[in-house]
């Protein structure tokens, strides 16, 4: 298993020109320029990252940043995945699987299920009782 803390390190020296142990704002710009990163988050990226407020970056303020980043890029990634999962259950032109859909859905994949007990399933984890599950009633359950 691949150490975090010492890639974060390797990236962090890589981008420390000076050797100074402490990312300057022109070396933190490099860096977000060559991840791809806009100047306004650049600008917004230096500030919450700079914990003591020296107006520059030490390595351990840089590693935490790079974990929340991480962390959050984790997190999009699921809630994408929980949206495909979610799309191949609506019907064209609906935003909610309906008892009908999920019907379908479960026959697509073999398995043989009436409208009825389609619709106890759906009411098992609908919030607002309208009989249809929504995107986030579906991401309460999923999560």
């Amino acid at each position: 298993m691949i150490n975090c803390n010492n890639a974060y390190e390797r990236i962090f020296k890589r981008f420390d020109e000076d050797s100074d142990r402490k990312l300057s704002p022109s070396e933190l710009r490099h860096f977000l320029e060559t991840i791809g990163e806009e100047q306004l988050l650049m600008e917004e990226a230096h500030e919450s990252m700079d914990s003591d407020g020296d107006g520059l970056l030490g390595l351990e303020e840089f590693m935490g940043w790079m974990e929340r980043e991480i962390k959050l890029g984790n997190e999009e990634r699921k809630m994408e995945e929980l949206r495909e999962a979610f799309r191949m259950y609506v019907m064209e032109g609906s935003e909610c699987i309906t008892p009908k859909s999920l019907k379908r859905m479960l026959s697509r994949l073999g398995q043989s299920t009436s409208l009825e007990d389609c619709c106890v399933m759906i009411g098992e984890f609908y919030v607002n009782g309208d009989g249809v599950l929504s995107f986030d009633e579906f991401t309460l359950k999923m999560l």
